[in-house]
């Protein structure tokens, strides 16, 4: 899932895999974009499946803040100053994860409120903006990945 989000990336996205961070959270970031013509950073989550819905939700929020702290470090001498980083959720296409979207859709909202279009838009295109937190949709079949435009069928959280 993460090849496939990198194949479709435009070239204005600067990516780094399997990023560390530490304080407050502990862990690795499966993937942070930068974009070189706004600056905007986001770290992404690929997951296959959702075992615990709060715990993934409150993962990537430490995540994304450790990972604002470290950018944020030096911005201006003496003062630790996070700098903003936004969330993306890469989620696999299955019956569970699906499942999860339609059952739990004010939740997953709240957290990743951004259109699965305009995130695939800002993505793939040269000039569209970074729409804020959100959730883009892989469908993987025989072995070969690739990022959906649009929510799956029967999913209304991100349209």
């Amino acid at each position: 899932m993460v090849e496939a989000c990198i194949r479709c990336l435009d070239p204005r996205w600067r990516v780094e895999l399997e990023v560390p961070v530490s304080q407050p959270a502990r862990g690795v970031i499966d993937l942070v974009l930068t974009d070189r013509s706004s600056s905007a950073t986001v770290a992404a989550e690929a997951q296959s499946e959702v075992r615990r819905l709060e715990q993934q939700i409150r993962w990537a929020s430490e995540k994304a803040d450790a990972l604002a702290r470290r950018l944020g470090i030096g911005a201006q001498p003496g003062v630790e100053e996070p700098v903003a980083v936004s969330r993306l959720l890469i989620l696999r296409s299955t019956i569970a994860t699906r499942q999860l979207a339609r059952v739990y859709t004010a939740t997953l909202g709240a957290a990743y409120p951004a259109r699965t279009a305009d995130i695939h838009e800002s993505l793939t295109s040269p000039r569209a903006p970074w729409p804020g937190p959100g959730i883009i949709w892989c469908q993987v079949e025989r072995g070969q990945a690739h990022l959906m435009r649009f929510p799956p069928r029967g999913v209304s959280l991100g349209r």
